[in-house]
Order: structure tokens, then C-alpha cells, then sequence
């Protein structure tokens, strides 16, 4: 027996068996309904489509306005119920692209803040180590000239010094210790940036991802519910 002599109610249970086994789609149902005349009538049949409804969409909201309308046909029901969850779906899609977009534009941020912070400590730090090479020139000549030279230019360096309201050693000391500190917070912030640059990387390989999403590519994935059905009507088979 070929498949143009088996009787309508066999079709009907073998489309019912695969909507229940969920082999069968709406896609496929539709995808059988251009194929031949008879499989175009069977396929629209009210009792698969409910099938469907139940299967894909098993807890309809009671002020749903298409549950009420009991008179409408399943399949209708379907496409509004379809182009809803779509809707849906992408609505939350964007809200998770916008979401990892921002995140993304606050990693950016503080790499902005922490390289700015990063450029000031170098040159705090850079002004440090100049100034330290100069105390300690005048510290070398200040010995030089206690050892070598005569009373009287001792007596006038002696003078210069005292009239400095912090001595050389002290500030060298200062100086010192903010040097360390620069170091300090200059690997601080090393590390930190490239923790956020990590983070960055990772934050822009998760947007990619998201970005890539299959609601995308179906576009069209209502079109065998309404114009493609339409478009592809004449070139229908009779069974």
C-alpha cells in the first residue's frame, strides 16, 4: 500500500502520535501542508493544532483573550500564542544584550580610571626619584664641603643650612619612603589592570554570544503559518 492509498484516519493518528512524542513540530506540520492537497487539509485539522497548543504552550494565562475565543481555529490560536512567546523572548534577549553591553562599557571605564591613576603614579613617581638624585648631590656636597673647604665658607654653608626648615636627611628620608609608596601603588594598579582587562575580554566574548542568538535565523519561522503557505500553494500536488 503506498502512502496516497492510506486512509485519512491514519494520517491523522500518525501526525497525532508524533505531535505527542514530540518529533513533530509546527514546522514540520506546516512543511507536510504544502506538499499535497490532502496533507494540506489534514494537517489544518483543529484537533492537531490543539495538540500543539497543548504541548508547546501547556498553561495558558486565564485573561489570555485567545483562550476565550474557543470559536477561532487552533491554528490562528497558535500563531498568536507563537508570535507572543517570540516577542517575549526577544524582549529578554535585548534586556541581556543591553545588560552585557553596559558591563562591558564599565570595564572599559575603569581600565580608563586605573591607566589615568597608572600615568599619575609614574610621574610622582618619576618626580620623586629626580628629586632624591638632587638631595642627595646636595647631601655629597654639603660633606664635601665640611671636609675640604675653609672656616669661613663652612661657616656660611652652615648658615644656609640652618636657615632650611627640614634638613637634607629628613627630606631624603620623606622622599625615599614616597618612592616605596609609589611602587607600591604602581603594582597595585598593574595588577588591577590587567585583572580588568581579563574581566573585559571575557565580558566581550559573553556579549558575542548573546548577540548570537537563534530567534535571529527565525525570522521567517511563522512565514509557513501565513505567506509562505500562500507563495507556495500553486505548486501544491494532488493526491
Amino acid at each position: 500500500m503506498s502512502a496516497s492509498e492510506l486512509p485519512d484516519e491514519l494520517w491523522r493518528r500518525i501526525l497525532e502520535t508524533g505531535i505527542h512524542l514530540s518529533n513533530l513540530s509546527y514546522r514540520d506540520l506546516c512543511c507536510l501542508s504544502i506538499t499535497c492537497r490532502r496533507l494540506n487539509r489534514i494537517s489544518g485539522e483543529d484537533f492537531l493544532w490543539y495538540s500543539l497548543l497543548s504541548s508547546d504552550f501547556p498553561q495558558p494565562h486565564a485573561n489570555d483573550p485567545s483562550s476565550a475565543s474557543t470559536s477561532s481555529k487552533k491554528k490562528s490560536l497558535y500563531k498568536i500564542r507563537y508570535e507572543r512567546d517570540r516577542e517575549r523572548k526577544r524582549l529578554a534577549h535585548r534586556r541581556a544584550v543591553l545588560r552585557m553591553e553596559s558591563e562591558v562599557a564599565e570595564h572599559r571605564r575603569k581600565i580608563q580610571e586605573l591607566e589615568l591613576q597608572l600615568a599619575e603614579e609614574k610621574e610622582k613617581m618619576k618626580s620623586a626619584v629626580v628629586e632624591l638624585s638632587n638631595l642627595r648631590r646636595v647631601r655629597q656636597a654639603s660633606v664635601a664641603l665640611n671636609v675640604w673647604q675653609p672656616d669661613v665658607i663652612r661657616g656660611r654653608q652652615k648658615q644656609v643650612v640652618e636657615q632650611c626648615n627640614v634638613p637634607v636627611d629628613s627630606r631624603i628620608n620623606s622622599t625615599e619612603m614616597e618612592l616605596r609608596l609609589c611602587r607600591q601603588q604602581i603594582e597595585g594598579f598593574d595588577k588591577a589592570l590587567r585583572v580588568e582587562v581579563r574581566r573585559l575580554e571575557a565580558a566581550k566574548e559573553k556579549l558575542a554570544s548573546v548577540k548570537y542568538h537563534p530567534l535571529q535565523d527565525n525570522n521567517l519561522a511563522l512565514s509557513p503559518l501565513g505567506t509562505r503557505k500562500k507563495k507556495l500553494k500553486t505548486s501544491s500536488h494532488v493526491s
